[in-house]
């Protein structure tokens, strides 16, 4: 083989990782614009959503920094253009390795991408709707004739967004669980047998979720949770299934 040849194999060789590197370029200014536009129509309905977060709990909030009322501003302001944006963004995750995948794998996408954003925000709903509201009434009840409850808007708004965020992933736990059983990971009689294990992690998991102390507020997180692993034993019925006819 002369140099030619070789250098044409070389060329050969390199185009598929060229072309590779040439879409990943593309996704991730694609992925870029959809954040810097969702983070623009966020940062205009911003203050709409800062006031929405604080009335049901005083409204008004310090603030003990020149740059801090600014600083809620833009937290608020990105935070809801990554939600905004992420639909756009998951597209082109998927886009980008849909060419490596399966049939099958193509398939289960499909299923989890959509059941992943539903669960997030039934998870984000009851941080809101539920959760906060019992924090929020248990910490500014808690010795306040010690403590004056005077909040900033950073730790506030920084309270609110970390539980919403934290919740909304811990409700996608019934996804991740389908997806070990698709791999052969998991099987449903494990789950079953490890109930106890499960009970021991969730309990770690919601200790560490919830913002206070007291039990009331745990159990709060642990019900939901443990409802979920037990939904997500029967969601692994189906992989498993599939799975074993493959094998058989």
């Amino acid at each position: 083989m002369n140099f030619a040849q070789l250098d044409a194999t070389k060329s050969t060789g390199d185009m598929p990782l060229l072309q590779h590197l040439s879409e990943l370029r593309v996704r991730i200014l694609w992925c870029a614009a959809m954040m810097i536009v969702g983070s623009s129509v966020s940062l205009f309905f911003a203050e709409r959503a800062i006031v929405f977060l604080t009335e049901p709990y005083g409204g008004l909030l310090q603030i003990i920094e020149p740059t801090e009322g600014f600083s809620v501003y833009l937290r608020v302001g990105l935070t809801g253009g990554l939600a905004l944006s992420s639909p756009m963004l998951i597209y082109q995750i998927i886009a980008f390795v849909s060419p490596g995948l399966t049939t099958r794998e193509r398939n289960i996408m499909i299923v989890v991408i959509p059941g992943a954003l539903l669960l997030f925000v039934a998870g984000a709903s009851f941080a809101w709707f539920i959760m906060t509201p019992a924090a929020i009434d248990f910490l500014s009840q808690f010795m306040n004739e010690l403590f004056i409850v005077n909040w900033t808007s950073r730790s506030f708004i920084k309270f609110v967004l970390t539980i919403t965020l934290w919740i909304g992933l811990a409700f996608e736990m019934p996804l991740v669980i389908m997806c070990l059983a698709w791999l052969g990971l998991v099987t449903p009689r494990k789950l079953m047998r490890g109930w106890r294990i499960a009970v021991v992690i969730i309990a770690i998991l919601s200790a560490a979720i919830t913002p206070t102390i007291d039990p009331f507020n745990m159990l709060l997180v642990m019900a939901p949770l443990f409802s979920l692993y037990l939904f997500s034993i029967s969601l692994s019925v189906l992989p498993y299934r599939a799975r074993k006819r493959k094998l058989a």
